[in-house]
């Protein structure tokens, strides 16, 4: 077994890490490299809890011209958070793997609801615990849900899993002179407020000081890397 650093852990992924170069929806072909890389992870001995978010089927933002009612469009983001977390399990569990659903929005015909203790008591048997629904509540993100579900988990580190390599000061695609960091306190992401995630789990995550690592999810092994304590992206402590 490696030297880990990081032994439990809250992997915070994007719904639109599953559709791809899909308009949307899922691909189903990434699904199974996501699950693939993430077993690696587990086989080092690595305790996983996956918050997912729902923006490849609904999510809020995107969809304000829609008309929609802010809080009737904020559950239906969580319900695609359930969808997507069902395409993950499916994936794990065709692997081997087991892989419960602990959904903050009650539907026991479909998923589990999580519940503290079992969450808990899923990570002690080395199964990959999903966590669907976000919070739960309309105007909180699945960032602030999966700041919530690390610290409830007692996780030693929230893996915010991204497409690019670094938190910048501003776009590098649009500005050359973009400043990269490697490391950056809780207080300079909320005084320079960075979008890099939601500043509502930024400031849960000061709270407990449990660091962040943002990170490039596209790079194959990066996960492992950032387990074992190697520099991988731009850590938030």
């Amino acid at each position: 077994m490696p030297k880990l650093k990081y032994k439990r852990i809250l992997l915070k992924l994007s719904g639109e890490v599953l559709q791809g170069s899909r308009d949307g929806g899922i691909d189903f072909k990434i699904v199974r490299e996501l699950c693939k890389e993430i077993i690696e992870v587990k086989k080092m001995g690595v305790e996983i809890a996956i918050v997912i978010g729902g923006g490849n089927i609904w999510r809020y933002r995107d969809s304000k011209d829609s008309g929609v009612d802010r809080v009737t469009s904020d559950y239906m983001g969580m319900l695609a958070t359930v969808m997507n977390s069902m395409a993950l399990q499916d994936q794990f569990e065709k692997m081997g793997i087991g892989a419960p659903i602990g959904s903050a929005i009650s539907m026991p015909i479909v998923v589990g609801t999580y519940l503290r203790p079992k969450a808990l008591d899923y990570l002690k048997k080395g199964k990959i615990l999903i966590c669907a629904g976000g919070t739960g509540n309309p105007y909180f993100t699945t960032d602030t849900a999966g700041a919530l579900r690390a610290m409830e988990l007692n996780c030693d580190i929230m893996l915010k899993a991204t497409k690019v390599d670094y938190i910048y000061d501003k776009d590098p695609m649009k500005f050359k002179n973009a400043k990269k960091y490697t490391h950056i306190s809780y207080k300079e992401i909320l005084e320079k407020e960075l979008g890099v995630m939601d500043l509502t789990a930024v400031s849960l995550c000061l709270e407990k000081k449990l660091p962040i690592m943002v990170f490039n999810l596209h790079k194959k092994g990066n996960i492992a890397r950032v387990v074992k304590g190697e520099q991988v992206g731009t850590l938030i402590s």
